[in-house]
């Protein structure tokens, strides 16, 4: 459903007065989805593993131990930089919180789905006060 004249007026205004008062975050927010940024920075750590491991294995070849410990480092960050990166280039935390939302009172979902687990903690103390009430 497109904006009224006025509604686009309006929003107009709300966006200069954005740039106006805050412009790196106006910035920030023009770039748009953050998930294309993290699938890239996915995709070099992928690209650092594999470097890495090309790197160790030379390393191994040449029997020098400097250049396998340079190339585990760079497979490290490679995977570090994959694993901080994995949930915000796949929308898993968007996923995360919907599954969240969607379990019942007794933390089951649908038909089909798996209950939850909950800590062992929660189990316990739940267990104690059936049994303290019964």
């Amino acid at each position: 459903m497109p904006l009224s004249e006025h509604e686009q007026r309006l929003l107009e205004q709300i966006e200069r007065a954005l740039v106006d008062d805050d412009p790196k975050f106006a910035s920030s927010v023009r770039t748009g989805d953050r998930r294309l940024k993290a699938r890239r920075k996915l995709q070099l750590g992928a690209a650092l593993v594999v470097v890495g491991l090309a790197v160790l294995t030379g390393g191994a070849v040449a029997h020098s131990v400097v250049l396998g410990v340079i190339g585990f480092l760079v497979m490290f960050g490679g995977a570090a930089l994959g694993v901080l990166n994995y949930k915000a280039a796949t929308g898993a935390v968007e996923a995360g919180a919907a599954a969240t939302a969607g379990t019942g009172p007794a933390g089951r979902r649908g038909k089909g789905g798996r209950a939850r687990r909950q800590p062992l903690k929660t189990r316990l103390e739940e267990r104690f006060r059936r049994r303290y009430d019964q």
